[in-house]
């Protein structure tokens, strides 16, 4: 495409472009074929449920009874009764007092964070959340105080010296860069002694972390508590799509009241509905599931030479974001798909592989993956 002259109103995008071109942060989309022969570890259908026969029969069923599209908004005609179903079999399954599905977890993040600060509260941030959650707090309109990762001790502080009659501390109980565990129970602790809301995002620990996969806050003994409203996405370990809000009915409540992610946004369709309803009857009739994924995610770190992970996600820094997207495409190359992440995904020198388990690994999988990184890693070492 030829470049845009310079009285254009979008000629600042040229130059933009060949900056990040330059820098090695240039993206693109890649679609892929319905089976391109590549062994999928960028994903995160962690329990290996996007494609097990019972979780596309209910997503056919459900299209089949309710239609393609939920029609509206949750407030008008949005709403199904599998859409209420689900919401009492996570929060039974989460051991939450009630839920509300979003349409997407992102949507969720947004919505909660939103609703339940704003003007005149304090919103404490952790330094590694996700994006979904960075612009939540920018929406809030509440003062933001961004911590360092997984520090409850200044949390405290920064609880200690406010003047705000609320505050909420957000974090990811998993890491999604890192795979790391975050101190909930500390951070419950201080918020507890501070008078503040626990905001937790489980969108990698749902169907890998805590009893049976119901998350790591369940596994902490906080699963239902008053003070801690829990986030959750239906697209990663569940295999569909949307995202989920488990806390006290009070808080549920008020969202369907404010939260305007949840009042103007079209519900969930219904095949995704429906998927992710039959996900969670897969994941309480299979409680090992999760640990099949704990394994093949320490088989994989294993083969790329990291310590083994407490979640999903294994990492391998390589620091220079095109060394990073080499190894990747070198990977893809060899039969194996792997996640790239580079700033601003992650800070500056950090750029990395993000290879994520499943739990439906093969020995033949993992012989495939340490063959490749063995070949792929082996010149980034020696750099």
């Amino acid at each position: 495409m030829p470049p845009f002259p310079p009285s254009h109103p979008l000629a600042w995008l040229d130059p933009h472009a060949a900056g990040r071109r330059e820098a090695g942060l240039r993206r693109e989309l890649r679609p892929r074929g319905v089976a391109d022969g590549l062994l999928d570890l960028a994903g995160n259908d962690y329990l290996g449920l996007t494609g097990d026969p019972r979780v596309v029969e209910g997503a056919v069923s459900a299209v089949r009874t309710w239609g393609a599209g939920s029609t509206g908004s949750r407030l008008v005609t949005g709403t199904t009764a599998l859409h209420a179903e689900l919401e009492r079999e996570l929060a039974d399954f989460c051991g939450a007092q009630s839920c509300l599905v979003f349409s997407s977890g992102y949507a969720a993040n947004l919505g909660v964070v939103t609703a339940l600060s704003g003007p005149g509260a304090l919103i404490v941030s952790d330094a590694a959340n996700h994006a979904s959650l960075v612009d939540a707090c920018r929406l809030s309109r509440a003062r933001i105080a961004v911590v360092p990762r997984d520090d409850p001790a200044a949390v405290d502080a920064v609880l200690a010296a406010r003047t705000e009659p609320r505050a909420l501390v957000v974090t990811e109980s998993v890491n999604s860069v890192d795979g790391g565990l975050a101190p909930v129970r500390e951070l419950h602790g201080v918020c507890r002694e501070r008078g503040a809301l626990l905001v937790v995002d489980e969108a990698h620990g749902l169907g890998v972390v805590g009893p049976g996969g119901r998350g790591l806050l369940p596994g902490v003994g906080l699963a239902g508590a008053d003070d801690v409203v829990v986030t959750v996405t239906l697209s990663k370990a569940l295999g569909s799509q949307g995202g989920a809000v488990l806390g006290p009915v009070a808080v549920t409540e008020h969202l369907v009241d404010t939260a305007r992610s949840f009042i103007f946004d079209t519900g969930l369709a219904p095949a995704s509905v429906g998927a992710a309803l039959a996900a969670v009857k897969v994941l309480r009739a299979e409680p090992d599931r999760p640990l099949a994924v704990l394994r093949a995610a320490a088989e994989l770190a294993a083969a790329a030479g990291v310590p083994a992970p407490p979640s999903a996600v294994v990492s391998v820094v390589l620091g220079d974001p095109e060394r990073a997207v080499g190894a990747a495409r070198a990977c893809a190359a060899r039969g194996v798909r792997v996640g790239c992440f580079r700033p601003p995904s992650v800070p500056e020198g950090t750029s990395r592989l993000r290879l994520t388990a499943r739990a439906t690994l093969t020995a033949e999988d993992t012989a495939l993956v340490r063959a490749v990184l063995a070949e792929v890693l082996a010149p980034a070492a020696a750099r």
